[in-house]
């Protein structure tokens, strides 16, 4: 299979910053939407409710747990590059803090607004990780997490993601109960993203994966396998 080429400096940056910007966003719009947040998010979040801190805080520890469990998992299989998740897990910390402080309190009322809330959320989130996953720099923390241990199983990906998404949600569902006495952040919307984030990004796919490639890399290279199977999910 042809490889892209090298990325290309200011674009890639461009890129990379305008990922974490929409799925920043994207975070900001589900919490407002009070219809729960994406598997993704859902740990962070309930930590964030418990510990009563920023969500943006919680996400750059719970990343950074995952990092770890990706180094005790594959230990000398362990690529030093994938030590850059930490930046990129603060960087985005700091980025949903940011899109959080920016839509404060706004909230539509009734279901059907919360409804447009979160579909807002999917759109920016899916969008955003598309534009990530193209320039293939090095996976976020969770994904990190789950191409480690798919690799030590032997399985799917796209099958050890459904089992870790679950895993997350579980955990954060056991917590919200015990410290919170109710589940919090974690509801329809929370399924309803799981399920169709991946499909959205398919929609992305064929108008703008040609521009982005040329833009960063200014030739078009073959699919991140990541992308693909998350379409299928």
């Amino acid at each position: 299979m042809k490889k892209a080429p090298p990325p290309s400096g200011r674009p890639v940056s461009y890129s990379t910053s305008s990922a974490f910007s929409f799925m920043a966003l994207g975070v900001a719009f589900a919490v407002n939407s009070d219809l729960g947040v994406s598997p993704v998010t859902s740990l962070p979040y309930v930590i964030s409710l418990i510990a009563d801190t920023a969500l943006g805080t919680c996400v750059i520890a719970v990343y950074g747990v995952y990092i770890v469990l990706q180094i005790l998992i594959l230990r000398r299989e362990f690529r030093l590059i994938n030590l850059t998740q930490i930046i990129f897990s603060t960087i985005f910390g700091y980025f949903t803090d940011f899109t959080k402080w920016l839509l404060a309190d706004f909230a539509l009322p009734t279901y059907a607004g919360q409804l447009v809330m979160l579909v807002i959320s999917i759109v920016t989130v899916a969008f955003g990780v598309f534009l990530y996953m193209e320039v293939d720099l090095v996976a976020m923390p969770m994904e990190g997490l789950t191409q480690a241990i798919a690799r030590k199983v032997g399985r799917p990906f796209h099958n050890v993601k459904i089992v870790v998404d679950c895993s997350t949600v579980a955990l954060g569902i056991l917590l919200s109960f015990v410290f919170l006495h109710g589940l919090m952040g974690i509801r329809e919307g929370t399924v309803i993203t799981a399920i169709v984030v991946g499909k959205v990004m398919g929609l992305f796919k064929k108008p703008l994966q040609p521009v982005v490639q040329k833009l960063c890399f200014g030739a078009v290279g073959p699919e991140p396998e990541e992308v693909r199977e998350l379409e299928e999910l």
